[in-house]
């Protein structure tokens, strides 16, 4: 469940983890809607957009450095502004619901954002390149389309907004695989972890805003254990991976 205060964008939401004390070990992560739609909003991120966040709080690897030259070139390498903007600020197509997104620093996408069509108005196809060749024929793609991303936030409500239903419970396992929470799911997985007597279960009450966003972004990308080494703070070298499917 989000959390926020009066009038405001929500700014938390709720995870519950449920973990086993004698092996500290976690065994699942119960989450509503609203973590759910952030972890599957991350699909739909650009390379450049998440190396952008990432290299904000700390190394992100060897692609960081790419990103980094791209920064330190000049208009007397690079072909044009455009070129390098879209690049290190790409246009996110999908739309934002603050519901979804608010786990995440804000992010500036390109202002680049022209698309251009041939002459041909049965055409369909568009480009971001002007004078692109259009593919239906020998026209270039030379007239203006401009990309509208829509900001009615009223559009974006309730269950409506995001990506999954709500009034589900959801099971997160510790390497991020997510399915639908119910008694048999349950069962098979203490079975696997071989739990007899779950009254001795641990539950800890895990509120995640953007600090916790961006390290679960990073973790996702370097670890299999991704909910231990955020809220457990445990090293994934120092943990069995346990395989979830």
């Amino acid at each position: 469940m989000a959390t926020s205060s009066p009038n405001s964008s929500p700014t938390t939401v709720s995870l519950k983890l449920m973990i086993d004390p004698k092996s500290n070990r976690l065994l699942f992560a119960e989450a509503g809607k609203d973590f759910v739609d952030f972890l599957f909003y991350t699909m739909s991120l650009p390379v450049g957009t998440v190396i952008s966040i990432l290299s904000k709080q700390g190394t992100v690897g060897s692609i960081g450095n790419i990103y980094g030259s791209i920064q330190s070139f000049g208009d007397s390498i690079m072909l044009s502004a455009p070129k390098k903007d879209t690049l290190l600020k790409p246009m996110l197509l999908t739309n934002q619901p603050t519901s979804v997104a608010f786990l995440l620093p804000s992010m500036q996408s390109s202002k680049h954002n022209i698309l251009y069509k041939c002459y041909s108005n049965s055409c369909k196809n568009v480009s971001f390149e002007l004078k692109s060749r259009c593919p239906c024929g020998t026209y270039c793609m030379d007239q203006n389309l401009t990309f509208v991303n829509p900001t009615n936030k009223a559009a974006y409500s309730g269950d409506d907004c995001g990506f999954v239903k709500g009034g589900v419970h959801y099971m997160i396992m510790d390497d991020l695989a997510v399915k639908p929470m119910s008694a048999t799911s349950i069962i098979t997985l203490l079975n696997k972890f071989n739990i007899k007597d779950v009254s001795y279960l641990e539950e800890k009450i895990i509120a995640v805003g953007v600090k916790e966003g961006v390290e679960l972004l990073r973790a996702s990308m370097q670890s299999k254990t991704v909910l231990s080494a955020v809220f457990l703070g445990k090293k994934e070298s120092s943990m069995k991976s346990e395989p979830t499917h």
